[in-house]
């Protein structure tokens, strides 16, 4: 695996961009407004990236990551993505997205719903429970003491060993919370949402590395949304 595919080159998507190119990676970046826009993003991660469409982020990555707003995941190109892992980092955000009915019941998640929308494609929920610059400021190589671990679901072990290996090289320990459908354990406000890689003065300052063993802890005491206190 040599060449990363970002669908979405916002705060995730470029901050995941630029890891990778720091641990080795070619990465091709897209977003909704076209590749003449990204130049100045291209310019900055130097010769390893390369600006695309959609399709050609997805066409051309051997793994792909789709951080765009929920609101847009059908908007995914579907064809170029089958029989590839693809990293999910999004969030529902009912003020931004519109409400969906199935995900305010509870009866799906988030990237079970990109899985739907890609079905010869092996999904990987992961990047969803962090603000960029915590992402950013936090990874660190695999022999530092106390390096910071990220949580990830998905339905096939095989995607989300690949998984691992990518978050293992751009600085990141990771814990598996199990299937697809047990993403929702660090869906936006869960216990495992942002709060672990926190300092007192807020997610933005000075971001605190949540271990392996922290972050199962969070991932444990996960509570669902219709049994939240008002």
């Amino acid at each position: 695996m040599t060449t990363i595919g970002l669908i979405g080159s916002g705060n995730i998507g470029g901050t995941l961009a630029r890891l990778a190119v720091g641990a080795g990676y070619d990465v091709v970046v897209s977003n909704s407004r076209g590749p003449g826009t990204l130049a100045d993003v291209v310019a900055e991660l130097g010769d390893q990236a390369r600006a695309g469409t959609a399709a050609e982020a997805a066409e051309q990555g051997d793994l792909v990551i789709v951080a765009i707003p929920l609101k847009a995941y059908r908007e995914v190109p579907i064809q170029p993505l089958a029989g590839k892992v693809v990293i999910d980092t999004g969030n529902y955000y009912p003020d931004r997205d519109g409400r969906l009915a199935e995900l305010d019941e509870e009866s799906t998640t988030t990237s079970e719903l990109l899985q739907a929308h890609l079905p010869a494609s092996k999904v990987v929920k992961a990047f969803s429970n962090i603000v960029a610059p915590a992402l950013n400021a936090l990874a660190r190589p695999a022999e530092t003491a106390s390096r910071a671990a990220l949580p990830i679901a998905g339905d096939d072990g095989g995607a989300k060993a690949t998984v691992t290996k990518f978050m293992d090289r751009i600085g990141y320990d990771t814990v598996d919370a199990g299937a697809l459908a047990e993403g929702w354990r660090f869906q936006r406000d869960t216990a495992a949402y942002v709060s672990p890689y926190a300092s007192a003065d807020g997610p933005y300052d000075d971001p605190q590395p949540a271990t392996t063993g922290q972050v199962r802890d969070k991932l444990a005491v996960a509570v669902r949304y219709r049994d939240m206190a008002p």
